[in-house]
């Protein structure tokens, strides 16, 4: 593997959420003021999304006492505690670039009523378990030859017939056939 890409290989989240364009999320993001941190959420309409590896970024847009905010955020940054969809927007485009001519209820998405709001998450690279590593051990097996007799009696044997006895169904069974 690459220097570069392994570096960012170790970057990258374990599990990222499952965005979509349209979709309504809380962004939770860790703000520091000098030697203090907090979380901050920030809720708005995904309206632009980018992939590229570790740079790939989502753009959320709200509109805020009137002036429209957006804000870009690194899907893999550490800043970024927890993203939360609060509802599923139904998105015919890529870009909702649109939305910001439009004011009000028109600057909203349509709700997907049908979709359920689930934190789906996105397993990006799984967690390595080392497994101990076991030795083998080879046995060597002497073999021991014994003379067998030339000549060896036939025995037959017989073998008595078994009759099958049905048993009375239980309790569970009749339960099952019902």
């Amino acid at each position: 593997m690459d220097i570069i890409k392994s570096i960012e290989h170790e970057q990258l989240k374990n599990k990222i959420p499952d965005l979509k364009v349209g979709d309504t999320v809380r962004v939770h993001q860790r703000i520091k003021e000098g030697n203090r941190e907090r979380i901050q959420v920030f809720e708005g309409i995904i309206i632009k999304k980018q992939n590229g590896g570790v740079n790939s970024t989502f753009t959320v847009r709200k509109i805020s006492y009137g002036v429209g905010v957006e804000k870009t955020f690194l899907v893999h940054s550490p800043l970024v505690e927890k993203v939360e969809v609060v509802r599923v927007g139904k998105a015919r485009r890529a870009k909702l670039y649109y939305l910001r001519d439009r004011i009000g209820k028109a600057a909203k998405t349509k709700e997907n009523v049908t979709a359920r709001i689930e934190n789906k998450e996105i397993t990006i690279k799984e967690d390595l378990v080392e497994e101990p590593v076991v030795e083998e051990v080879v046995e060597t097996v002497e073999e021991t030859v014994v003379e067998a007799p030339t000549e060896a009696p036939a025995v037959e044997t017989e073998t008595p017939a078994v009759e099958e006895v049905k048993d009375e169904p239980t309790a569970e069974e009749e339960k099952k056939e019902d």
